[in-house]
């Protein structure tokens, strides 16, 4: 289904070789902050306080300013981007 969806997108999926960690970098970085800011240091009580606890994070993570996105939040860099494109 998954491979199914990308060619409907035409969206061209391309694999890292395997235990290359320098090229997955981003994503465990995304796992690391994950971990210590989120899973770490709290206790759910149910799946459902951890979806809502879930959301609650990630609307705190995409409006903080980060440092690889010129101190933007991952918010405002995408409607910057939205609004490069639209302009081309």
């Amino acid at each position: 289904m998954f491979e199914k969806t990308l060619k409907e997108l035409g969206i061209k999926h391309k694999l890292i070789k395997p235990h290359t960690p320098k090229q997955n970098g981003k994503v465990e970085r995304s796992h690391r902050k994950d971990q210590e800011r989120f899973y770490y240091n709290k206790v759910f009580y149910c799946l459902e306080d951890l979806k809502n606890r879930g959301k609650d994070w990630m609307k705190e993570y995409n409006n903080f300013p980060m440092k690889p996105l010129n101190w933007l939040s991952p918010n405002e860099m995408l409607k910057l981007y939205e609004s490069q494109v639209e302009s081309v």
